[in-house]
């Protein structure tokens, strides 16, 4: 795993610009420390950072084609390299290397915009044609792997992550109302393709962009398509168990260490028997990592996503499995000292002490491995989230995570509010995403509905999962690899019925069957809890206080965009509109987003 950034130039000349060519590549060396390199000519000038994962040797970046006339800068793994490669050599393309990065390359040659068409993983691509004088963007079908772009005049710049485009002299940190009501009306989502930086575009999962001198043309080239499923309960059992073994096994393919992360809860668990099983085969032990939290037994409170706690469940399955397993723990001081990491990674305010331990957990997981196994999709694709089984989700007007996130809106000033109309903008948002929903003509109002949710989480609330787990592990230059999210999975079980994902009268059924005989009966059966949360009181009064020195410091950024009596009164515990969660989350988020004005040094425009 890498990351990419680059610039392209049709009229002036790119050849002496490496000196902000490698300013631009130095603002990402993170997610590749192992290697840099550097392509330019007067129309383009393409840079990579390399985590090097496959053929240490070969794959070095910027690559170029036999001819010279096209030059590719790529982020991802290809999980079908290898058909890929015989495919092509069946067609007269010679392979220098052992890379997926060269297969890539050839894919375009042979396919071009195509190409993308053939590619079964997670990756972010631009391929500079010097023949065609233009540009090709290319990212994966669920968007695991980020690319944004920005057009400015006659030039256009891009990278894996925002700050390499901001690096760029003529890119400046700007955000309008439609930015702030991302950030505020959204919460830590986004809308697919939005940045909030004004004149940054991001490219969507399932699309590409191809870029000339005079235009710019974004296309779908996948998209969930509804049909009956014929399939009964059984085939569809054994269908999802060959699928998850396949991609487990080609998620596997790495000449650099492997590891899987391990909550104790059902797509953890599932995933890390599989991967134990192919460890096996080779007399291997795969190592497995859980996070903790100091003193949470005496701190730990059950809530709407979490039943009960993890470690217990995580010694289980280790046990049982036969893994390595390392449980690593933190404290609230520690989140504290971190807490605007994440942001600093993901270039955006983000959901606070949450991102902070996954940070945290990749930083260890980092000095034993460089490539883990992640249960990211799963609820999504399975209707796992306890949103799906509960009315007052199925039939609100805005997403459902929003239903009950309180605060945000209500301690903006009321210009602030007058200016972004944070509600009407979720409205908006909602309707647009609810137009896409390729609904089956003959399903009841529930089927719908149903369908409706699973659009909502897989297009919307899945993307903001999925950054916050690749900003969090390439921050520390580590690959987490996400197999719930083959898009063959995911488009299998767009069109399993609810009945059958719910089979045996539980959330996740099917996937349960599935993996029956892979895990015990008990682990199979836990009810879903969520990623932990640390109860500790001390971390709730640190962030109060981190909050106060905020609201007392008159240069604030953040002060002219929020009510300050009402955000002073939740810092201070003077008010009970809030339980504790949803006042740590707030003051979280807010003190996240004062840095991220001030860091990034934003100008705020109309």
């Amino acid at each position: 795993m890498c990351g990419i950034t680059g610039w392209i130039n049709w009229s002036g000349d790119l050849s002496t610009e490496q000196d902000t060519l490698k300013k631009m590549a130095d603002s990402i060396a993170h997610r590749g420390p192992d290697e840099e390199g550097f392509w330019l000519s007067e129309q383009a000038a393409l840079a990579h950072r390399r985590l090097i994962v496959i053929d240490p040797r070969g794959g070095k970046q910027p690559m170029t084609s036999s001819d010279q006339q096209l030059v590719l800068t790529y982020n991802g793994e290809l999980y079908n390299y290898r058909e890929l490669t015989q495919e092509l050599q069946q067609k007269g393309h010679t392979f220098t290397s052992n890379s997926d990065t060269e297969v890539v390359l050839h894919a375009y040659m042979e396919w071009k915009e195509e190409c993308v068409k053939h590619f079964n993983g997670i990756f972010a691509f631009a391929i500079w044609d010097k023949k065609e004088q233009q540009l090709f963007l290319g990212r994966d079908h669920l968007g695991v792997k980020p690319l944004f772009y920005s057009k400015q005049g006659d030039s256009l710049c891009y990278g894996s992550e925002m700050k390499a485009i901001l690096a760029h002299p003529s890119v400046q940190p700007q955000v309008d109302r439609k930015g702030l009501a991302e950030v505020f009306g959204m919460g830590p989502m986004r809308t697919p393709g939005q940045a909030i930086f004004k004149g940054i575009d991001e490219v969507r999962p399932g699309h590409y962009v191809i870029a000339t001198a005079n235009s710019i043309e974004e296309h779908r080239y996948w998209k969930l398509e509804s049909k009956p499923h014929t399939d009964d309960v059984d085939t569809t059992t054994e269908t999802i168990r060959e699928l998850l073994t396949d991609t487990v096994q080609r998620q596997l393919i790495s000449d650099m260490p492997v590891v899987s992360m391990l909550s104790g809860g059902l797509d953890s668990s599932g995933l890390t028997s599989l991967a134990a099983q192919e460890f096996k085969q080779t007399d291997k032990k795969l190592g497995t990592y859980s996070i903790d939290f100091d003193q949470n037994e005496d701190h730990f409170q059950k809530d709407f996503l979490r039943h009960d706690m993890d470690e217990p469940w995580v010694k289980r399955v280790s046990d049982h499995v036969g893994t390595d397993h390392h449980s690593v723990t933190f404290g609230a001081d520690q989140l504290l000292s971190n807490l605007l990491e994440p942001m600093r990674g993901r270039d955006l305010p983000g959901v606070g002490e949450i991102e902070t331990s996954l940070y945290l957990l990749f930083t260890e997981m980092k000095k034993d491995a460089t490539v883990a196994l992640s249960g990211e999709s799963a609820d999504e694709v399975f209707s796992g989230y306890p949103w799906f089984h509960q009315e007052k989700y199925l039939g609100a007007e805005v997403y459902p995570w929003l239903v009950n996130l309180k605060g945000i809106s209500s301690v903006l000033s009321e210009e602030t509010k007058k200016q972004i109309q944070p509600e009407q903008y979720q409205k908006e948002r909602f309707a647009e995403a609810y137009e896409e929903i390729p609904f089956l003509e003959g399903e009841s109002e529930f089927e719908a509905k149903q369908r409706q949710m699973s659009y909502f989480f897989i297009t919307r609330f899945l993307p903001f999962m999925l950054d916050r787990k690749d900003r969090a592990s390439m921050k520390t230059g580590f690959e987490v690899r996400v197999p719930f999210c083959d898009y063959r999975i995911v488009e299998y079980l767009w069109n399993v019925p609810i009945d059958y994902k719910n089979v045996d009268n539980i959330e996740k059924g099917i996937l349960r069957r599935a993996l029956k005989g892979a895990l015990p009966d008990d682990v199979l059966y836990r009810k879903k809890s969520a990623y932990p949360s640390d109860k500790d009181p001390v971390y709730l009064e640190g962030v109060q206080n981190w909050m106060i020195d905020i609201l007392d410091n008159p240069d604030s950024p953040i002060l002219s965009l929020i009510d300050t009596k009402k955000v002073r009164a939740i810092a201070s515990n003077e008010t009970e509109e809030m339980n504790t969660d949803q006042m740590k989350g707030l003051l979280d988020y807010l003190i996240q987003i004062n840095a991220w004005l001030d860091e990034y040094d934003i100008e705020l425009i109309s």
